[in-house]
C-alpha cells in the first residue's frame, strides 16, 4: 500500500465516487478510511471515530465479526466461484436458501432468488412482478405503484420507480408507467397534515385514486419500504402498510417490501413488514445479509408466487434474469454466518431499545437547538434529524452548513451521514449503550460549533 502523502496526494484524482459531484470531491477530498474495529472505524490520520452509518445501512454486525470473515476464507479455499444458472448449483446456496425460507417464514416467504445487492434484487422484483401476471394469463398488468421520497437502487427500473429527484431527473427518460402517490412524511406533505394516522388515511386514499385512474388491471405491483430510509428515515402510522396490503390484495396487485435495508432488524423486528404486521407478495433484500463483507443480495417470494411459476406448462414462467454472480458460493457462505451470528446475537432486540435511547437523545438535543427543525425515528437504529434556518418556515438548511456539522460532529468522535437537509444515523445493531451516549454527546458538539 503507498503512503498516507501519496493517498491523500492522489485522493479523488482518478475516482469517481458514486453519489458524489465529481468537482466536489476534487475540491473537498473524502476521508480516508483504513481501518475499523467493532462499531468503530480509523482514518488514515489515526482518527477513530464511531461509526454511526454503519458502513451504508448494512454492517449489523459491526466490523468484528469474525465468524462471517472465517466462512469468507474458508469458503474461498473449497470453492471460490461456481455459477448456479440452469444444470449447476453449489452447497451454500442450497443450505442458504432453507435458512432463508425458515428466517422469513412469518412474512410469508418461501422462495429465494439470488442476486448481487439491493438493486438487483429491485429490479428481479420489478421483473417477475410483471413475469407473474402474464404467467396467470393478465399480461396486461404492467404498471409499477410507488411513494415520492422512496428509494428502490439505481438501475433503470429502480430510478423509475424512486419518488427523489436527484435520482431521476439526470437519466430521464426512465421506464414508462411507473407512478408516485404522497408519501405519509408528516413534516412535509401536500396535504398540510401534521398528524400521522390521519395523514395515512389521505395517501392510501390518494393510492386508490391512482388505482381508479390507471385501472387496476395495467398495474402490476406496488412497491416501498416498511420505513422510508434513504429520503430522510420516514416511518408512516402504523395502519399505513397495512392499509396498503388490503389495498393491493383488493385489486390483485403485488406488494413488493423493499427491505433491502429493514430486513434482519434494523427496525427493532427482524423485518420492516413483519414490524407492520404486513405479509409481502415479495421482499428484496441485501445489505446486512452479509454484514457488508460481500456483495450478496436475494429477492423473497410467497407461496402463491411460487406455485405460479412452478405449476405453469407453457413455459412462459422460464426466467429469464439473473446475473453472473447470483448465488455465488462465497456470498452465500458468508450470508449463512451472518444469519447464524444475528440471530445468536438477537441483534433486533438490541436495536430496538438502543433505537429508542438515541430518539430520546435525538429529541433533547431538538429541544435545545433550533437549527433541528424534525426528529425522525423510534422503529429501531435508523433515525434522522431535518435541519433548517427557520423553524416556522421550514426553510433547509444549506449545504454549507450541513457539511460544517458533520465535520466537528466527526473531529468530536462520530461518522454521520449528511443527505441534503438530513443528519442520517443508522449505526450497527450491536452499539451499546455508551457508544449511543458518545455519539450524541458528539452531535452536541457538533450543534454547538455552529
Amino acid at each position: 500500500m503507498k503512503d498516507s502523502n501519496y493517498l491523500k496526494e492522489m485522493n479523488a484524482r482518478s475516482l469517481w465516487h458514486p453519489m458524489a459531484h465529481p468537482a466536489d470531491s476534487l475540491a473537498n477530498p473524502p476521508t480516508i478510511v483504513t481501518g475499523a474495529q467493532g462499531v468503530r472505524i480509523t482514518d488514515i490520520d489515526g482518527h477513530e471515530v464511531i461509526d454511526a452509518v454503519g458502513g451504508l445501512w448494512n454492517v449489523n454486525l459491526g466490523f468484528s465479526c469474525q465468524p462471517v470473515k472465517d466462512a469468507i476464507a474458508a469458503q474461498l479455499d473449497r470453492l471460490p466461484y461456481y455459477s448456479i444458472f440452469r444444470g449447476t448449483t453449489n452447497d451454500c446456496v442450497i443450505q442458504l436458501a432453507e435458512e432463508m425460507r425458515d428466517f422469513f417464514e412469518p412474512d410469508g416467504l418461501s422462495r429465494a432468488f439470488y442476486t448481487s445487492g439491493g438493486s438487483d434484487s429491485v429490479e428481479t422484483a420489478l421483473r417477475l412482478a410483471r413475469q407473474y401476471h402474464k404467467v396467470r394469463g393478465e399480461a396486461g398488468r404492467t404498471k409499477y405503484l410507488s411513494l415520492k421520497k422512496g428509494y428502490h437502487g439505481t438501475h433503470f427500473g429502480g430510478a423509475s420507480v424512486n419518488g427523489n429527484a436527484n435520482f431521476r431527473t439526470p437519466y430521464e427518460p426512465l421506464l414508462a408507467g411507473c407512478f408516485q402517490i404522497p408519501a405519509p412524511y408528516a413534516y412535509r406533505n401536500p396535504f398540510n397534515e401534521s398528524d400521522p394516522e390521519r395523514l395515512a388515511q389521505l395517501c392510501l386514499a390518494a393510492l386508490e385514486d391512482e388505482i381508479a385512474f390507471q385501472g387496476a388491471g395495467t398495474i402490476a405491483a406496488f412497491i416501498m419500504e416498511p420505513v422510508l430510509g434513504a429520503g430522510g428515515v420516514i416511518p408512516p402510522h402504523e395502519t399505513f402498510m397495512p392499509g396498503v396490503r388490503e389495498i393491493c390484495s383488493k385489486n390483485g396487485i403485488l406488494l413488493i417490501a423493499d427491505e433491502v435495508i429493514t430486513a434482519f432488524g434494523r427496525t427493532g423486528d427482524w423485518t420492516g413488514s413483519r414490524h407492520w404486521g404486513v405479509q409481502p407478495d415479495m421482499m428484496s433484500t441485501a445489505k446486512a445479509i452479509t454484514n457488508g463483507y460481500f456483495p450478496f443480495g436475494a429477492l423473497m417470494l410467497s407461496e402463491d408466487i411460487a406455485q405460479t411459476f412452478e405449476n405453469d406448462e407453457t413455459g412462459i414462467a422460464n426466467i429469464g434474469h439473473g446475473y453472473t454472480y447470483s448465488g455465488h458460493p462465497v456470498g452465500a457462505a458468508a450470508a449463512l454466518a451472518c444469519l447464524e451470528e444475528t440471530r445468536k446475537l438477537n441483534v433486533a432486540a438490541n436495536a430496538a431499545a438502543r433505537g429508542r435511547q438515541f430518539h430520546d437523545g435525538l429529541k433533547a438535543l431538538e429541544a435545545r437547538y433550533d437549527i433541528i427543525g424534525d426528529v425522525r425515528g423510534g422503529h429501531g437504529l435508523m433515525l434522522a434529524m431535518e435541519l433548517v434556518s427557520d423553524r416556522a418556515t421550514k426553510t433547509p438548511i444549506d449545504k454549507a452548513t450541513t457539511f460544517k456539522l458533520q465535520d466537528a460532529v466527526y473531529q468530536a468522535g462520530a461518522m454521520i451521514r449528511i443527505s441534503g437537509p438530513n443528519v442520517i444515523l443508522s449505526p450497527p445493531l450491536v452499539l451499546t449503550e455508551d457508544d449511543v451516549n458518545t455519539v450524541l454527546g458528539a452531535l452536541d458538539t457538533g450543534f454547538a460549533s455552529l
